[in-house]
């Protein structure tokens, strides 16, 4: 019996928790010996300051959120999520983080989807409910450090002979001779769906986030609100070896809003809202290091993820496909490339990422089971 692997080219377009985690699991398969190339406009090694893309300005915890309790698929994202991070605990990378959850009208944790996922869920009693909010859920979930996150992920795949190149991709059929006749295209291009020709998903839409990174030494529980408005309230400890005791004071959740520039006095709201809930954020210990405005890529319909089999030379009824600088014979009119879809996670991209992840990887080995197969 023999136990070569099968090998495969695998191109990856996008440099977020979700392209960087499908890559991972793709160079780590027990089954296939994937050729991995990651392509990205940011990459997590210099671009942290950019404003193109979500993964950098993420709160990065995991915190309930309704869709996981309609979706069944959905849910076992998560639930693979949560338990794959809670057990990266002690290696640094995750934070264990006690978190209180305060809502304007009572629950029963019977009525919770999520009850059974987090650890040790209890309610809290009256007494430890600040006003005006008249119920109160304490429980024990993760968070994880984006600046220090993203960086490992992107090393990690290095150390495994993973390749990256920066490049802005604004068609399709520029990926045509890296991803080549046999190769597979995991597409993990978040908002950049929308406007990639051979793609063009207007179901993408912006959820604008606003945040504050603070140095507060004195918060070690996560505080979040229940709230239904775009006006957010949550604070979230990160872990951190490089720059330790932070936390991420939100926020916004302003969908179909493209605005990236800051805002001050919704930057005020924050601190205010954040600081009655905590108010150790006022001591002389605690200091404001940035400011954040990013872009979450909310989706119509929910996240996208599936095969689909795209012909190339792209065509179009308008006429208006942009060279790729490359003649065209006639074996390229016959090519289509096969591309996984992985996009529109919205504001829950860490906290579904593992799951997903191994949901892309499968698709992408029946295509390769199937091919050795014919």
């Amino acid at each position: 019996m023999s136990t070569t692997k099968a090998e495969q080219s695998l191109v990856v377009l996008g440099a977020g928790v979700l392209g960087l985690t499908i890559a991972y699991l793709a160079a780590l398969d027990d089954d296939v010996s994937f050729n991995i190339r990651v392509i990205a406009r940011e990459l997590p090694d210099s671009d942290t300051d950019s404003q193109g893309w979500a993964s950098p300005y993420a709160g990065a915890n995991w915190s309930p959120m309704e869709l996981g309790g309609i979706d069944e698929r959905v849910r076992k994202w998560e639930e693979k999520t949560f338990n794959k991070l809670w057990d990266m605990i002690p290696t640094g990378l995750v934070k264990l983080l006690p978190t209180r959850l305060y809502a304007a009208q009572r629950a029963n944790i019977s009525d919770l989807w999520w009850k059974d996922l987090v650890k040790n869920i209890r309610m809290l009693s009256p007494s430890d409910v600040p006003e005006p909010f008249k119920a109160g859920v304490a429980f024990d979930t993760i968070s994880v450090n984006p600046a220090e996150y993203l960086p490992w992920l992107q090393s990690e795949l290095i150390s495994c002979g993973v390749t990256f190149e920066r490049r802005n991709v604004r068609s399709l059929d520029e990926l045509r001779s890296l991803v080549g006749p046999d190769g597979i295209l995991v597409n993990a291009s978040s908002l950049g769906s929308r406007s990639i020709i051979g793609v063009e998903d207007t179901k993408l839409y912006p959820i604008r986030g606003q945040t504050i990174l603070v140095h507060a030494p004195g918060l070690q529980e996560c505080l979040l609100v229940q709230s239904e408005t775009e006006e957010a309230t949550y604070i979230i400890p990160r872990p951190g070896k490089g720059q330790p005791d932070t936390a991420i004071l939100g926020g916004t959740f302003q969908s179909r809003n493209w605005d990236t520039s800051l805002d001050m006095q919704i930057a005020r709201g924050i601190f205010d809202r954040c600081a009655a809930l905590a108010p150790c954020l006022k001591s002389a210990e605690s200091r404001i290091l940035k400011h954040n405005v990013g872009l979450r890529p909310g989706r119509e319909e929910g996240p996208r993820v599936e095969l689909e089999r795209i012909a190339l030379p792209l065509q179009s009824t308008h006429d208006l496909i942009p060279w790729n600088g490359s003649p065209t014979s006639d074996r390229d009119r016959e090519q289509s490339m096969l591309v996984v879809h992985a996009y529109g996670f919205g504001p829950a991209g860490y906290q579904r990422s593992w799951g997903a992840a191994e949901e892309v990887l499968e698709l992408v080995k029946a295509q390769v089971v199937l091919k050795h197969n014919i």
